[in-house]
């Protein structure tokens, strides 16, 4: 296992051809979401996570995938704890945090998420101040949300920085992937989006999929959304899965490995500025997280 993780730091180190903007000066706040499920969403969280780890930045994955979460599943972790011991303060913030493969840290939502939806003003204060505690170091807080249109998904997207929404190249993922960024749209315009085509068959595939959904929602949304890259329909993909490690792991080398280190990169090297006014990071979530009812 260390010397696939060496061979990942090695390919992060030889993509590095544009130097990195410095790290963010707080941590931004990232929903991967998808407009239905079974398009592999959890794995390419878990996934680029490790990518952008590679390249020194420091990522929390939080999963918030209500009745569905599986980011320890994906990696043959056994979480102890989870956001309910937190919420009931029997532990705090940096009990909760468990790591993973590569030393990713991640919080396991389990049943404390569907409590998060009801706290009291004092409760929802007490969770944003240890939440503020662990985030002060890092670059990128990962939602990795459920798959629709559920009121709960809808609240974490609207209160996050920016939403990469994953598709593949079937017709009703991307029926239902527009469907959920029409629905957020409505609830909030300024919604960063971005589109992640999964099991791609190569880079035309991936651009004609982010084609049709960026064409409908500039006439229809008069929003712009572009492509952040795609991840090849990989045989190596499944075979992780099955062996319960990363595929960037357990195949550095493979054709979903490269795709998703080059997508990370891509986005890293994305200037980190909040729009003008905007309240961002994990202060701006809860901000907006109090705030915004979502029916």
């Amino acid at each position: 296992m260390s010397d696939q993780a060496q061979s990942l730091r090695q390919m992060a180190s030889s993509l590095d051809k544009y130097r990195l903007p410095p790290r963010n000066r707080q941590a931004k706040i990232i929903t991967i979401t998808s407009g239905k499920g079974g398009v592999g969403k959890s794995n390419f969280t878990l996934n680029f996570a490790l990518a952008l780890q590679s390249f020194g930045r420091k990522v929390l994955v939080f999963d918030a995938d209500i009745g569905m979460a599986n980011i320890d599943v994906l990696m043959g972790a056994n979480s102890q704890y989870n956001l309910l011991h937190l919420l009931k303060r029997e532990k705090s913030i940096d009990e909760i945090i468990q790591t993973g493969v590569g030393g990713l840290p991640y919080i396991a939502g389990g049943s404390g998420l569907s409590e998060l939806f009801t706290l009291s003003d004092n409760d929802l204060n007490y969770f944003a101040e240890e939440v503020e505690k662990m985030t002060a170091d890092m670059d990128y807080i990962l939602f990795d949300t459920g798959a629709g249109l559920s009121k709960e998904n809808l609240k974490f997207i609207t209160s996050a920085d920016e939403c990469l929404v994953v598709t593949t190249p079937e017709p009703t993922s991307l029926t239902d992937a527009y469907a959920l960024i029409k629905v957020v749209s409505g609830l909030q315009k300024d919604t960063v989006f971005k589109i992640i085509v999964n099991r791609a068959d190569n880079d035309n595939e991936a651009r004609q999929v982010a084609d049709k959904i960026a064409l409908v929602a500039k006439r229809f949304l008069e929003i712009e959304i572009p492509l952040l890259g795609h991840i090849s329909d990989d045989t190596h993909v499944m075979q992780a899965v099955k062996r319960q490690v990363p595929f960037m792991v357990a195949f550095p080398g493979c054709a979903a490995s490269r795709d998703v280190l080059n997508l990370a990169h891509r986005f890293a090297a994305m200037p980190q500025i909040p729009q003008s006014g905007a309240l961002s990071g994990i202060k701006g979530f809860m901000q907006k997280w109090l705030r915004r009812s979502v029916h």
